[in-house]
């Protein structure tokens, strides 16, 4: 099945991992990408310093927007983001989960609830296991789940954390994501 939507999630290096991944597919790319990177509060400029470093288009999330392609929508600091059904997001300022807000885990969870076998979530490097029990919820409502290869992680305690717990369908290296991403996107 071709997936309706990417979720990413990565925390310690993930702006360089981000950028490897995001920066590698082409402008046209036609599924929308949501992503959470942990980051502080005051962590503003996240999305110009990505947009200076892609083509896709790359932008804050905002509350009840709709998702549409080609486009990156990124987790506000502070903020989780949710995938609702109909192709909508949301923030909350729930508390955080896994020390996080925005966190991994509630992005890929409800990306799961809204989109079961359309979803295709992508876990990157970070230091903590963010992401590890909403990747195994996205596997079970049938979407796929791509983690990256620890041993191409800045910090690989994350996507060692998935591979654990069976939360992957594909252990790639970061240089490999983007290709995969593109495949899928074809159908």
């Amino acid at each position: 099945m071709k997936p309706s939507v990417v979720v990413m999630g990565t925390s310690a290096g993930g702006l360089r991992a981000l950028e490897r991944v995001i920066g590698a597919l082409p402008a046209v790319f036609s599924i929308p990408i949501v992503a959470v990177q942990h980051r502080s509060r005051e962590s503003d400029l996240f999305a110009t310093v990505m947009q200076g470093l892609v083509a896709l288009p790359v932008r804050e999330a905002e509350d009840k927007e709709e998702l549409v392609a080609p486009g990156v929508y990124l987790a506000p600091p502070d903020y989780h983001l949710l995938l609702e059904p109909g192709g909508r997001l949301a923030l909350s300022t729930d508390e955080p989960v896994s020390f996080s807000r925005p966190s991994i885990d509630v992005l890929f969870e409800s990306a799961a609830d809204s989109y079961g076998p359309a979803v295709l979530g992508v876990l990157l490097t970070g230091a903590n296991h963010d992401g590890t029990r909403g990747l195994a919820r996205i596997r079970a409502a049938g979407g796929f789940a791509i983690v990256q290869d620890p041993k191409t992680a800045e910090s690989p305690e994350m996507p060692t954390a998935a591979i654990a717990i069976g939360a992957a369908d594909r252990v790639l290296a970061l240089g490999e994501i983007a290709g995969e991403l593109v495949q899928r996107s074809n159908g």
